[in-house]
């Protein structure tokens, strides 16, 4: 089936002379897109149909690896280092992946916060189980990953010997330079490349996302396969024909009359990693020069029962994006009570999926009565051919929104002011005039 956008609940929202009046920026967006103008970023494009077939073996290879003498995988990385290959392994499997009955290890990620109990926690569940490293960092000196990976290198060197352990050891870094690289090469740890031509948030389909997404069993040639058929079906320049174009000018349109917020639900808790995912490829790529929607995410029905309100009453300042999944994995139906006790007796026979598509139906249905705009993202179902296309047609029609919107979809120079406040506070060499700046401003 493929990805698939349904405006029938914008219809109110947008006419047709919207969708008409912005075509020509559509055409625009995609005449870039392909001009070579980003070529130094845009190697996702063309990536289901030229990836590296050697080194993509060599990931399965080293999966099967990991599967056979490992209880534990730790995944360290940062944004995009990390989010999609979580986001994957639990739209696949579970939320609650790591607690399934399975013959696959479990899968933690660190790198991703400086919190010294969540380390620690990890270390303990480390203890008295086999284990495997991946750090993801494109320069190996990332703040967040590289302290990360200090503290768990100096773990699998004291737990097995440094002989084992870069046995363990997997780094997925730059191709040709970088600490991380030269460190690999020293103590002769498995190297994967991360594309020069490939940013962070649009990697989860290299090597960056497929090592741990195999370690957990999914089938990385069906994900492939499923990006290649979007590849595909979203090459065409048109907004009839095009769904991943539609959505990019709706967003846009939406953004024009007034719309500063898009959020994007779900009805599944398993694919509350993907938002995640989604909101760092959008709010990275589309928020610069004061311009851009903010990205926010809910899962229904739970946030309906705490953040329904606001969006049913309050500021009309947002539109939804529902991301829904037509097929469910469990048939789980209501039983009927002789008493009744519980009033839901009106039920019984339905399954939960019914139920749930059902509350869909409602909230979509009252939000828009309230006058939230409301769009539908559809899959058929959760398997890695579906993720492998509903991958490709968010990284795609974000980069067509970027550019729709007027901004580059490929940098993040925001990104970098925090990071350096933080090394003039913790006095990295070099950063000693913006540290005398900073401390007359620091807040108690």
């Amino acid at each position: 089936m493929g990805t698939e956008f349904d405006t029938k609940y914008l219809s109110g929202f947008i006419e047709d002379e919207d969708l008409n009046g912005i075509e020509s920026e559509v055409k625009s967006a995609h005449d870039i897109l392909y001009s070579g103008t980003f070529r130094s970023a845009t190697g996702w494009l063309d990536l289901p149909e030229n990836y590296d077939i050697n080194e993509f073996n060599r990931v399965k290879q080293c999966a099967d690896k990991i599967r056979n003498d490992s209880d534990i995988l730790i995944v360290i990385g940062i944004g995009g280092s990390y989010l999609g290959a979580r986001a994957a392994i639990e739209f696949l499997h579970s939320s609650n992946y790591n607690f399934l009955g399975k013959d696959t290890p479990n899968i933690f990620f660190a790198g991703n916060n400086m919190s010294s109990s969540y380390i620690g926690e990890i270390l303990d569940m480390c203890k008295d189980k086999d284990v495997s490293l991946n750090v993801v960092s494109k320069s190996g000196t990332t703040t967040e990953p590289a302290i990360a990976f200090r503290i768990f290198k100096n773990f699998m060197e004291d737990k097995y010997g440094k002989a084992e352990a870069k046995n363990r050891i997997y780094c997925t870094t730059d191709k040709n330079k970088g600490k991380l690289k030269e460190l690999a090469i020293k103590e002769g740890y498995e190297i994967f490349a991360i594309p020069d031509d490939i940013g962070g948030r649009f990697s989860v389909l290299s090597s960056v996302g497929l090592l741990p997404i195999a370690v957990s069993g999914a089938d990385i040639d069906r994900i492939m396969f499923g990006a290649l058929k979007a590849r595909n079906q979203f090459m065409k320049c048109s907004l009839e024909e095009n769904d991943c174009y539609k959505y990019a000018a709706v967003r846009n349109i939406l953004y024009r009359k007034g719309k500063s917020i898009e959020i994007l639900t779900a009805y599944e808790p398993r694919l509350s990693i993907f938002l995640e995912w989604w909101k760092q490829l959008y709010g990275e790529s589309e928020g610069k020069n004061h311009k851009g929607l903010f990205p926010a995410s809910a899962i229904f029905t739970t946030d309906l029962h705490s953040m329904g309100q606001f969006i049913q009453d309050g500021s009309r300042i947002m539109f939804e994006t529902n991301l829904i999944i037509k097929n469910s994995r469990s048939h789980i139906v209501i039983s009927k009570d002789k008493n009744d006790s519980d009033g839901l007796n009106y039920m019984s026979g339905k399954t939960l999926e019914q139920v749930n598509r059902t509350a869909f139906k409602a909230t979509v249905l009252a939000h828009c009565d309230g006058g939230v705009p409301n769009g539908i993202v559809r899959i058929k179902d959760s398997s890695e051919e579906e993720l492998g296309s509903l991958i490709y047609f968010f990284e795609k029609s974000c980069a067509i929104s970027g550019l729709i919107l007027g901004v580059n979809p490929f940098n993040q120079p925001g990104v970098e002011a925090y990071k350096n406040n933080m090394f003039a506070l913790l006095e990295r060499p070099g950063y000693e005039g913006l540290k005398n700046k900073l401390c007359g401003n620091l807040p108690v």
